[in-house]
This record gives structure tokens, C-alpha cells and sequence, in this order.
């Protein structure tokens, strides 16, 4: 045993891959990761508490649904219908300001911040090329790869989306020190545009263009054009790769689910906040259209738009998703919010819909 443990030293020394001491040491990603990430703050402005409803937690939540939500370690549930905080629940010690991390929800975090800086004229529209901002992706194959690409999860890049093996490039991209350098190394696979691959790199690209693109950081941005005019009652924090680093765009933002809930709400009102138009229309609509671009099987994606996730047996429905079943869930029929936050997922996928979000889907379309 001392001898492999040397011998592992010696190799992430010699060959660079340090990030390998934070893998042996943390082991699996976990909710509260951001307690040993270094972060940054995400401001707030005017707080703007949610309205209690006069039903606020009369109404039950259905057994079976409720079962789940324990067996897969459940730490927050809340349900905004309207726009008013008809029901939370929370479990192991969390409350309404606990912080949890989001993990792939930061992904619809980012495009919505991409959205802005469209509708701001930072960056052209989705169909500029990446190569206008991140000098890598300037020549060769990667010259034609657009933000739309990136966006639909359609780069064609070889980026390999591994989350058990500790020499993944996602792995690297988690626990690494140099993001900016990971998420550029990716080398070309496919012709941009033809294959929808899920992959982390993607956003992670997203977020370095939108901080070339505005001067600032990721953080800061989305404090002064979305934690702000949302009325966000508390800071969230944003992990980055080291002080003053880069902020991981495509997981990572930590807050509670009653302000994850904001997005939500954003996302029901066609990306308006009180009348105050943050992403345009446009962008709103293509970001829960299914992008239809073909999987690695030759069908259609019909599940997935621009960093949203959207429910093949009810398209109007769509979500954003962590790994660990976080979810902000968005049923427009029902001006209906749900935000789950917890530690553990089903490995059953119903039209890919996890099942426990096919639980609370069928919950809140069930609600008067």
C-alpha cells in the first residue's frame, strides 16, 4: 500500500496532474464541496423575499413521491406556484439558507448569462464564432465551432465526460488548479454541429467567452444582471480553480433552494423580472426547444436545448439538472416552480427524465 501510494504521488507529480491529491482526498463529489473550493461571491442588491401563500405547506406531498424524495437523501423541496412560496421541506439539517451546490444547474445559469450579454451587444448572437474570443479555437477544425455549438452541447470535441475514472479531463476540470488550459486542450472529433454529446467542456467555454466577451468575472456578472434583479436574499458562492482564478461555469454555484427558485421563476416569465427584460425573447425560446441535433445513436435530440432540459412527453415542461438530483423545474401550465436539492439520484431514466424528477413533474402537473 505505501508503495502505490508513492508510486501514484511520483506520477501526478511527474506528469503534472496534482489535481489527483484533491480526488484521493475528497474521494466523490458531495453537495457541501464548497467548503474546501476556493470561491466567489455572488452579491446580492435589494432583497426580494418571496410572498407567503395563504395554503403555504397545507398541501400533501403524494406518498409515493415523498418516499423517493428520502431514499435518495433529499435535503430541500420547494414549490413557488404563481409567484408566491406555497411549500418547503427540508431534511438533515438544511433550512432556507442553507447553501447546497448546484452542480450542471450552474450550465443554465451560464447560458442564461450568455443570453445577457447577447442582449447587452458584448457578443454578436449564438452563431459567432468561439475563435472571436478564445484565441485556441481560432484555427484549424476548431475555427468553425459557434457559440451555438458549444450551447447545444454540439462542439464536436473529443472532451471525454467521465465522472467515476480520476484521470478524466472532468475530473481535471473539477479539482484542477488551470481550467482555462483544460477546457481549451480538447481536440476535434466530430464536424461542429452534427453530433450532441453531453459534455462539461462546453460550458466551461461558455463561461471563459462570456468573461472575454464582458471584462468581468462570471461571478460578477451574474451578481449585476441576475442575483440583483432577482432580489436574491443571499450571496451564492461561485467556485473558481484557484484565487483570483477562473469561475467553473459548468457547476458550482451554491445557494439555497428558495433563490435557486429564482431562476425558475425568471425562466416562467420568458426571462422578464418584473417587467425588466433580462434575456430577449428570442434567446428565451430557443433555450427550451429541443436543439434536434443528432445523438451518437442517429436520433434527434429532443431533450435538450440551450442548457435546459426538457421533458420529451411534455415539451412545454423543461428543467435544469446537477448530477446529484438538483433540479429547478419548470411547468408553465401550472405558473408552477419545484427546486429539489439533495445527494443522490435514480439511475432510471423514463424519455431521460430521472425518475424522481418524473415524480415531481406528475406531482405538480396533479396540483390545482
Amino acid at each position: 500500500m505505501i508503495f502505490l501510494i508513492a508510486a501514484l504521488s511520483v506520477y501526478a507529480w511527474v506528469s503534472g496532474k496534482t489535481y489527483l491529491f484533491s480526488v484521493a482526498i475528497h474521494n466523490f463529489a458531495a453537495i457541501d464541496d464548497y467548503r474546501f473550493f476556493t470561491n466567489q461571491s455572488v452579491a446580492t442588491g435589494n432583497p426580494q423575499p418571496w410572498p407567503i401563500s395563504k395554503q403555504y405547506n397545507q398541501e400533501i406531498i403524494p406518498d409515493s413521491t415523498l418516499k423517493l424524495l428520502e431514499e435518495l437523501e433529499t435535503v430541500s423541496l420547494v414549490k413557488i406556484k404563481g409567484d408566491s412560496l406555497c411549500l418547503e421541506k427540508y431534511w438533515d439539517g438544511y433550512s432556507d439558507s442553507s447553501l447546497s451546490g448546484s452542480f450542471s444547474m450552474a450550465k443554465s445559469i451560464t447560458s442564461l448569462l450568455l443570453g445577457v450579454a447577447i442582449r447587452e451587444g458584448k457578443i454578436q448572437s449564438v452563431n459567432q464564432p468561439v475563435g472571436d474570443f478564445l484565441p485556441s479555437f481560432k484555427e484549424g477544425e476548431k475555427a468553425s465551432v459557434t457559440l451555438k455549438d458549444l450551447l447545444t452541447m454540439s462542439s464536436g470535441t473529443d472532451w471525454d465526460e467521465s465522472y467515476l475514472n480520476p484521470l478524466s479531463v472532468t475530473a481535471e476540470l473539477y479539482y484542477g488548479t488551470d481550467i482555462v488550459k483544460t477546457a481549451q486542450s480538447v481536440k476535434m472529433k466530430n464536424p461542429p454541429g452534427k453530433v450532441h454529446y453531453y459534455k462539461s467542456g462546453d460550458t466551461q467555454l461558455l463561461g471563459l467567452v462570456i468573461e472575454k466577451a464582458t471584462g468581468v468575472s462570471l461571478s460578477e456578472y451574474a451578481a449585476e444582471k441576475l442575483w440583483k434583479p432577482l432580489g436574491a436574499v443571499h450571496p451564492a458562492l461561485w467556485s473558481v480553480d484557484h484565487e483570483k482564478g477562473a469561475v467553473k461555469a459548468y457547476c458550482c454555484f451554491n445557494t439555497n433552494a428558495r433563490d435557486f427558485a429564482r431562476i425558475g421563476q425568471l425562466m416562467l416569465q420568458g426571462g422578464k423580472w418584473n417587467g425588466q427584460t433580462i434575456i430577449d425573447s428570442s434567446y428565451f425560446v430557443q433555450s427550451i426547444t429541443p436543439c434536434m441535433v443528432k445523438d451518437a445513436d442517429g436520433n434527434p435530440c429532443d431533450f435538450y436545448g440551450y442548457q435546459w432540459w426538457i421533458d420529451p412527453e411534455h415539451p412545454e415542461i423543461f428543467y435544469a439538472r446537477g448530477i446529484l438530483g438538483q433540479y429547478i423545474i419548470v411547468i408553465p401550465s401550472k405558473k408552477t416552480i419545484l427546486v429539489r436539492l439533495g445527494k443522490k439520484t435514480a439511475k432510471k431514466r423514463i424519455h431521460t427524465v430521472p425518475t424522481e424528477v418524473r415524480h415531481l413533474i406528475n406531482w405538480g402537473l396533479a396540483s390545482e
